[in-house]
């Protein structure tokens, strides 16, 4: 075991996968010498050379037409979009080409390609590097979505998601590349993509995030817990597509009352699901409203620190709704 970041159980993940499958690549805008924006793929070029560590144009769409060829010639493309945000112009090559191959060859034809983008504000990004995306995807049949919280789950999810043989989209919180930090084993591990994770027990409410949010979601239910007397369960889904909604309605079942947080705007957000679910299919377990602690419904995340601050749930926040919630 190892004291790792977020970014460096992804280019761990990366790197065993890439050495123990020689159809292993990754693509994408400057990944190759200078490492990625992010330095995620730091070291990968000097190490499995520029025909598995290619740069590409700066053309979203291209670099999603390639992998889908590529996964379709029995290659196993890892698509980097360098931000989320620019993940538009290849919107109609993931959602009507990647997503239905399988489908539409009636299972002859499969498509085992990673599209890894980070997402998320946090970073005074502004408008461009900052925005969620999950929610454009989550309505597709045909793809896996997948956001991870923690070192372990990032290296496990991404392995698993390499190792699945249809279109997995991976979305990083970029704020957490370097702030989360946790236990990595140096193992060839996977963790397998759909069950969410009970990040903490608790047994008065349950709150649901994912990313970065479960991250500080978990803060916030340490901070409750020792400042209130409130004991409130975690569930980072951390996978979205497909959905875990056993393990939302067995939590909501135990405890009665359900939060949501979400960092993307209000309206339609990925929260939204999960709340329809308790409603539909949770219903009788129910003891109070189903909350949600969102974004805003604006544009986008603004650049100006405190603006972002504002926009943003953060421990803070999540334990004034924990409390709300609970009746304190």
């Amino acid at each position: 075991m190892t004291q790792a970041t977020l970014i460096d159980a992804i280019r761990m993940a990366m790197d065993e996968e890439m050495g123990r499958d020689p159809r292993v690549f990754l693509t994408g805008e400057d990944v190759g010498r200078r490492g990625g924006v992010f330095r995620a793929s730091q070291g990968l070029f000097d190490k499995y050379g520029a025909e598995r560590v290619v740069d590409s144009p700066l053309a979203e769409l291209s670099i999603i037409a390639i992998g889908i060829g590529a996964a379709l010639a029995d290659l196993r493309p890892i698509c980097e979009i360098q931000f989320a945000d620019f993940i538009h112009p290849a919107f109609n090559q993931i959602v009507n080409e990647a997503a239905k191959f399988y489908y539409r060859s009636n299972g002859e034809w499969r498509v085992p390609l990673v599209i890894r983008s980070p997402y998320g504000g946090g970073i005074s990004g502004g408008l461009y590097h900052s925005q969620s995306v999950e929610a454009f995807f989550a309505h597709v049949p045909g793809l896996k979505i997948v956001i991870p919280s923690t070192p372990h789950d990032a290296k496990g999810l991404l392995k698993s998601a390499v190792r699945d043989p249809n279109p997995v989209l991976f979305f990083e919180p970029k704020k957490g590349y370097r702030a989360i930090k946790g236990e990595l084993s140096e193992d060839d591990y996977t963790v397998p993509i759909g069950p969410a994770r009970i990040a903490r027990e608790g047994r008065d409410l349950s709150v649901f995030a994912y990313g970065m949010m479960a991250h500080y979601t978990t803060q916030a239910a340490e901070k409750v817990a020792r400042t209130d007397g409130i004991d409130a369960e975690v569930v980072d889904l951390r996978t979205l597509l497909p959905l875990d909604k056993t393990a939302i309605l067995d939590s909501v079942k135990k405890t009665g009352k359900a939060l949501i947080v979400y960092e993307d705007n209000r309206t339609m957000g990925y929260g939204a699901e999960v709340a329809a679910v308790l409603a539909d299919e949770g219903f009788e377990y129910l003891d109070g409203p189903v909350r949600r602690l969102t974004g805003l419904d604006v544009p986008a995340v603004p650049f100006s620190h405190h603006m972002q601050e504002f926009f943003m749930p953060n421990p803070d926040t999540i334990a004034e709704a924990i409390r709300e919630l609970a009746g304190y």
